[in-house]
């Protein structure tokens, strides 16, 4: 049996700036408002085995594992520059069951255990390769979740999943959030709209 991860007292929902990032800011976090939405969308349990690929500096897997406590969480980045990133944020917040997998996917999936779900941040550019792969690698009643930013990525995701046999679903996340201003005042400052393509894979 497989023990709770010392973490599993925390909760869920970490700012973005708890996370170790590229400086000045690139985008490379999933943002706490588009992180909420695509681990709903992944179906967690407690044993889930989760595949985060691009992860980058590890949002969605320090997340998952929290929620998986008693699953693996396998963190796949083929970024040299994002990897030391994503080692600090697994070390610092982080759980035991997270394991950092170096190298560019859909070869450095071979060697992992079938995942029952699997979060897609970043594809390299190979985002159809990826999805065929871990659609054919997914257990049954499995989860995928790839976030986008482009349109004509998003529609050749979503139009893959479905020729796969998923039962693929498309939301679109668009935030703001509040920004004090010297009187005062508060505006709204808008994040970047993010496009999540979802389906499960049934029996």
């Amino acid at each position: 049996m497989v023990k709770d991860s010392p973490n599993v007292g925390r909760s869920l929902g970490l700012p973005d700036g708890a996370f170790e990032q590229r400086r000045p800011n690139k985008g490379q976090i999933t943002k706490r408002e588009v992180r909420a939405v695509s681990l709903y969308s992944l179906g967690l349990r407690q044993d889930s085995v989760v595949w985060d690929i691009g992860a980058g500096t590890g949002s969605i897997s320090v997340e998952a594992a929290l929620i998986a406590h008693n699953g693996q969480v396998y963190a796949v980045e083929r970024d040299n520059d994002s990897l030391p990133l994503l080692e600090a944020n697994v070390a610092q917040l982080g759980s035991e069951n997270i394991h950092i997998v170096s190298g560019e996917a859909p070869g450095a999936l071979e060697p992992l255990p079938s995942p029952d779900s699997v979060f897609v941040g970043g594809s390299g550019g190979n985002l159809s390769a990826i999805l065929e792969y871990a659609v054919s690698r997914l257990n049954p009643d499995g989860s995928i979740v790839a976030n986008l930013a482009v349109l004509e990525r998003t529609h050749e995701a979503y139009a893959l999943l479905k020729k796969l046999g998923v039962n693929a679903e498309l939301t679109q996340v668009t935030s703001a959030r509040g920004k004090e201003m010297p009187d005062g005042a508060v505006r709204l400052e808008s994040l970047n709209p993010v496009f999540i393509v979802s389906g499960r894979r049934g029996n």
